[in-house]
This record gives C-alpha cells, structure tokens and sequence, in this order.
C-alpha cells in the first residue's frame, strides 16, 4: 500500500511539475516577437567608448564590462567620450539585487553640460524596490530645459537583477523609440503638436547610479537604507551608432555636420527608410506593452493641457 501510495504521489508530482513548466512556456511565449534591432550594431568595449564621470573609487572593469556602485560615499557613473547629433544607444544592464528602495540606475542622453539653461534629455531610469514590489522602469524626455518631464512608467515583465536585459534608444529626425530587449516600450514622433518640444541637440551618453531616496520608489515613501549596500549594478554590450559631433563646435545649429564631413541628410541608415517608422511587428510590441505593463504616463496628470501632444494620438 505504502509503495502504491509513493508511486502515486510521485506521478502527481511529474504530472504538476509538467504543468508548471508548461504554463512557464507559454507565459514567455506571450512576449511579442520583434526584430533584434541590437543585432544589427556592432559592439563596443565600455573602456573604448565611455569614460569615468565620477566616482572613480566605485567604478570596476571587469574585461567587457563594469561595475558601478553606490554606498555611503556616493554613486559613480560613465560618460560617452563622444558627443552624438542622432544615433542608436544601447547597454546590457543588471541592476542591484535584494532590496534597492531609492536606488536609482540611469541610462541617458543629455547636453546640460553644454545647454545650462535649456538642455535636452532622454532617460531610461530604473527604479529601485522595496521588498513585495514590482520592478518599475521609468523613461522620460525634457525638451528645451523644460522644469517638467514627460514621463511613462511600465512595471517589467522580468526581474532585471537575475540576468543581463538591453535597453535602447534609437533617436533620429523621425521619432526617439525605447526599447527593452528589442521590444518597444514607447514612441515619440517628430511629428504633429509633438514637433514643437522635440529634442534636436547634440547629446552625450551617460549611465549613473546614485540616491533617489526623495522620489524613486513609491514617492520618496521607501529611502535608500545602506545596510543593503554597496549597490552593484554591472553593464556592457555598449552600442553606439550615430552622428558624432566635434566638441569644438558645440553650442550648433540645427544644420549640424558630422565628423564624416556628411550631413544629417546624407547620415548612414540609422536615418535611413529602415529606421523612421515602427514595423507592423514593433507595433504590435509596443501595443502589448500600452496594455499589460504601462501604469502612469505624464498624460494622465491633471494639467494635461500643458501637454499639446497628448491630444489626438
């Protein structure tokens, strides 16, 4: 009876595990199929495109990638040694593990050090988490030095401190796409009422990890508690493809040159047909996302007629 009675719990258990990896199966199924736009960029070494910002004592290489750390002393972060006019902007990121509350890991375009007082910015912030919360992603754009953002949060469909995840930015003339292993989390067209507050400045690339702690996670509810720290976020698999800009020419006009000596007209593809409008695939990805994962977008505010694009899109 005994050995019956094993014999039958063990089928059970095949029977509930087969289930499980079967429901598993389907769930990562259900993730859009989209073009690895990544493939097509070569990579480059983080030590050959980005320098030290700060926090040099918190900065570790490790061959093809780097750590970068917060704890008591401060954050650190890197910087491209280019300056870009347009572009496709991608990393490899993991970010802390355990619990990171007002932790906060960014992966940017900006030329505030060039544009004090009216600076662009393209933002992928990774929101630190208390412990029963969901990993938030939060992308952003500010325009002409604009005091408020233009800000959408998604909750991830993954944990991103397990494994290494892409995210990318591709900005040309036609619109700035965010993407999250190749699968688009947000569009912005240049295009419409969105013409007008549209960033067209050279930027510079940046990736940082410091102490959000009034802001980050739940509205400043949740600080950063640095008995959990150092926080050690890793990165690589940089690509970076676009317009470089000379930075002896910088502040520049619109009719910027490359330091190919070839016009924005005449850039390479990441101008190009290919890249200046979302594929049916893409769409379709970036539909999934609006649906299952996107909780706050700044649309939604109740000032919204401070925000022209947010009508008839």
């Amino acid at each position: 009876m005994a050995f019956v009675q094993h014999k039958y719990f063990f089928i059970c258990f095949i029977i509930f595990n087969s289930l499980h990896s079967l429901v598993l199966s389907q769930n990562v199924q259900r993730l859009p199929a989209v073009e690895r736009l990544t493939d097509r960029f070569p990579t480059t070494l983080i030590t050959q495109g980005m320098a030290t910002l700060y926090g040099a004592s918190n900065i570790r290489f490790n061959g093809s990638y780097v750590d970068i750390r917060l704890d008591k002393s401060g954050g650190s972060g890197l910087f491209s040694k280019d300056t870009y006019y347009h572009g496709f902007f991608s990393v490899s990121l993991k970010v802390p593990k355990g619990i990171t509350s007002g932790v906060v890991l960014a992966f940017y375009l900006s030329n505030s050090e060039v544009f004090q007082s009216n600076h662009d910015e393209l933002d992928f912030e990774l929101l630190g988490h208390e412990s029963k919360s969901q990993w938030v992603l939060q992308t952003n754009m500010y325009v002409n030095g604009s005091i408020r953002g233009r800000e959408e949060r998604i909750h991830l469909w993954f944990n991103p401190a397990h494994h290494f995840h892409q995210y990318s930015i591709l900005w040309n003339r036609h619109h700035i796409v965010f993407l999250v292993d190749n699968i688009p989390i947000r569009e912005i067209r240049n295009a419409g009422s969105m013409a007008y507050a549209y960033s067209l400045k050279p930027m510079t690339l940046y990736t940082t990890i410091w102490d959000g702690s009034n802001w980050a996670t739940d509205g400043g509810k949740y600080p950063t508690d640095y008995k959990y720290a150092p926080f050690v976020a890793s990165l690589g698999e940089l690509k970076i493809e676009g317009c470089v800009v000379s930075s002896t020419s910088l502040p520049v006009a619109a009719d910027v040159v490359c330091s190919n000596n070839a016009t924005i007209s005449n850039l390479d593809h990441v101008e190009g047909a290919g890249y200046a409008t979302l594929s049916k695939q893409q769409t379709t990805a970036l539909n999934w996302v609006k649906r299952k994962h996107l909780f706050y977008s700044y649309c939604n505010v109740n000032e919204r007629t401070k925000y022209r694009e947010c009508y008839g899109h």
